[in-house]
């Protein structure tokens, strides 16, 4: 089987693929440097079964010779907003930066209903499906202490129609005033922990609401209540910001046993350079905290004026916090709402704008774990072979033009596999 194949085609088996350096074992032979091409056998159940360098050898049949295209894991999108996608069109001028998005964001949100919360996350995660996407997590504004929002059961609907397909997960995204009370944020991650399985507390961290006690109230709630964490962190450049430092602080200071996604951390790139490699320092000394870069969103509201271009970047550290080894995960983040006219719910989209921006080097075999990673996300981090591990669901995804020298450009076309079935 040397051409693509028709939808729902049942496959026993992958001949030459050409898998990234990171996701096969140290001991996996190379040719001139280059990882040697792998023969991927599946069961009749679309699970995996060996993944074995390829061998001099006809394809059997019900396998498709992938001729040494290349191949990722299912795809991770691990920092979205469903609740806010696809509403720009219904919006006027949007004054520039941050929190003129959030004014926007407001005034839009007064004509939100579950049919209209509905219908843009459906569409949101029926292009997400397309791109190979198989584990994404959004965040859901919430405003009002005392109050679930409109969008936060809908999502949990969504996350049960969409099991066994994509899995999601959803963050509340609490602005961190509502926890200065102790008792409010207690309430707070009460409400989020009874709302069922794939619920995160979150919340937003900015010098322009900065509170540490306030900070130390969210992590003591998510402690009390068995929650992991996922914040919007220093998504601004003031070098004054410390909610990273203080997050790695606060996380070690009461031994957390939860899991921390830190997203955006801008911040860093406008400190003192020793100063943002201490914060990385302390970061990289908990395993339990995984950092999103979110590039595309931030390049557009960072150092945002009219009738001015641009002069900083707005992105993490990406190298600095690689060579440390924090985990760090690409995501997509805002699409076409007041934060972000662009997008598409394809991780490698914010991912080619991760490595151009970011000058990111051998992006497939280095960096591409970055969208594929569902463990950096939970708990506990496996390895990444695990990905590759006899059992596991047969998900990937076949990049039919890409090569692995300017990956990811031409990532379309592009075709998706799930549990060993041509999607």
């Amino acid at each position: 089987m040397n051409a693509p194949l028709p939808l729902r085609t049942a496959l026993r088996g992958l001949c030459h693929a050409r898998l990234p350096r990171w996701l096969l074992p140290a001991d996996w032979p190379t040719e001139n440097g280059t990882p040697v091409l792998a023969h991927l056998r599946l069961d009749e159940q679309g699970r995996l079964q060996a993944v074995t360098p390829q061998q001099a050898m006809q394809p059997a049949d019900g396998e498709w010779d992938l001729a040494g295209r290349l191949v990722l894991p299912g795809l991770v999108d691990a920092h979205t907003h469903l609740d806010k996608a696809f509403t720009l069109s219904r919006m006027g001028t949007v004054r520039p930066g941050l929190l003129g998005a959030i004014e926007a964001m407001m005034a839009d949100r007064r004509q939100w209903t579950p049919a209209d919360i509905r219908s843009r996350a459906s569409r949101a995660l029926e292009m997400a499906w397309a791109a190979g996407v198989v584990h994404l997590r959004t965040h859901c504004d919430w405003w009002e202490p005392h109050t679930t929002p409109l969008a936060w059961p809908v999502l949990r609907e969504l996350a049960a129609e969409w099991a066994g397909r994509i899995t999601l997960e959803r963050a509340s995204l609490v602005p961190l005033h509502l926890y200065a009370e102790r008792d409010t944020a207690m309430s707070i991650a009460a409400t989020v922990r009874a709302s069922g399985p794939g619920a995160l507390l979150g919340g937003f961290v900015h010098t322009s609401n900065w509170n540490a006690s306030a900070l130390r109230n969210l992590f003591d709630a998510a402690q009390a209540h068995a929650l992991d964490v996922d914040l919007h962190v220093d998504e601004e450049l003031d070098p004054r910001a410390q909610g990273l430092a203080t997050i790695a602080s606060i996380v070690n200071d009461i031994a957390f046993d939860g899991h921390v996604v830190c997203g955006h951390v801008c911040a860093l790139s406008a400190q003192d350079e020793s100063l943002a490699l201490r914060t990385l320092d302390a970061v990289a000394a908990l395993p339990q905290i995984t950092l999103a870069s979110l590039p595309i969103t931030n390049l557009l509201l960072q150092d945002a004026q009219v009738d001015r271009t641009p002069r900083l970047r707005g992105i993490t550290l990406l190298k600095e916090a690689r060579a440390r080894g924090i985990a760090l995960m690409i995501a997509s983040d805002n699409v076409e709402d007041p934060f972000c006219p662009v997008g598409s719910f394809d991780p490698l989209e914010a991912f080619g704008v991760g490595v151009s921006v970011g000058q990111l080097p051998q992006a497939f075999d280095q960096w591409s774990e970055s969208v594929c990673r569902s463990d950096w996300l939970a708990r506990s981090h496996g390895a990444a072979t695990d990905l590759l591990q006899a059992g596991r669901a047969a998900n990937f995804v076949v990049f039919e033009a890409a090569n692995a020298w300017s990956f990811p450009s031409r990532a379309q076309p592009r075709t998706v596999i799930r549990q060993g079935c041509i999607a």
